[in-house]
């Protein structure tokens, strides 16, 4: 079953977590490329943060899962304790999970956190943050509506 995700959605589940992740205070926002870059910066106009700085990983070519997954870092963090990683959905878990990992090991000063829009129960990784609990693949609109 696929689940189309408009923009109207968007905006109003981006706001949502707007309110819902703003408590934690963060200072920086990191976008997992490609899924977590359009989030990242509308988040970062809600939060007022100017900080914005991407990963990109890659665990699949085209449709065949690799082995292990790879992660392409140019993250610097100057006078930053508390960083933002978003994602659109928590579908498997594992990119979450090894970019959460790589990212504690690499930067043990920094306290991360997560948000997502969606979250699968059945991913390994669990978001500190999420707004709707997902159980059919989801279709967003800038994966449809730009092709």
């Amino acid at each position: 079953m696929k689940q189309y995700y408009s923009y109207e959605d968007f905006k109003r589940d981006v706001n949502s977590l707007i309110k819902v992740v703003k408590p934690f205070e963060a200072q920086a926002i990191i976008g997992i490329a490609r899924g977590g870059l359009t989030i990242s910066h509308c988040m970062a106009e809600g939060l007022d943060i100017r900080e914005v700085q991407t990963i990109r990983t890659e665990l699949y070519d085209k449709e065949q899962k690799r082995s292990a997954i790879t992660i392409f870092d140019n993250c610097e963090f100057c006078h930053v304790s508390k960083v933002l990683v978003v994602d659109d959905i928590a579908d498997s878990g594992e990119t979450l999970q090894e970019v959460m990992r790589y990212l504690k090991e690499k930067y043990p000063e920094i306290e991360f956190v997560s948000a997502t829009l969606f979250y699968k129960k059945t991913s390994i990784y669990k978001p500190h943050f999420w707004i709707h609990e997902a159980d059919a693949w989801i279709e967003f609109f800038w994966e449809k509506d730009f092709i």
